[in-house]
């Protein structure tokens, strides 16, 4: 796998891989950003909710569960002295649907958190992970 970032201006830089699709990234402005984008610790995050939400998606697609709905949500702690690394992070898995067998979203989070997520398995060797999931009735509309 291969990247290049290149500064545009200040702290706002652009970057892509392999895939060739650019990503923006920004700071503050005492950094010279003008926060237009996130941050490079934004997207880490972000890279995190992404891989372990393609997990679960693709499992509960394969045991033939119906989402109507489905959504990531991570909080985390940062460290208060440089490097201000990620300390711990809450993943919350937001389930929406009728009849979305509680055993099959428990095994697809198990599933993705000790096996097919590159990204949890990496920053579970420098934060604490730890999840909780919700199923919710779809919105009436």
């Amino acid at each position: 796998m291969e990247a290049v970032v290149k500064q545009l201006q200040g702290v706002t830089f652009a970057g892509k891989s392999e895939t060739n699709h650019w990503v923006m990234m920004d700071g503050a402005e005492e950094f010279g950003g003008s926060r237009a984008a996130s941050g490079p610790m934004e997207l880490l995050l972000i890279s995190l909710g992404g891989c372990t939400a393609f997990d679960v998606a693709s499992i509960l697609r394969k045991k033939r569960v119906k989402l109507e709905g489905f959504e990531v949500r991570l909080k985390a702690e940062r460290a208060t002295e440089a490097p201000k690394v990620l300390t711990k992070i809450h993943i919350e898995y937001v389930f929406r649907g009728e009849n979305i067998p509680k055993q099959d979203v428990e095994r697809a989070i198990e599933l993705s958190q000790t096996k097919y997520c590159s990204v949890s398995a990496m920053l579970k060797k420098a934060a604490e992970l730890t999840h909780s999931y919700s199923i919710e009735k779809p919105t009436a509309v």
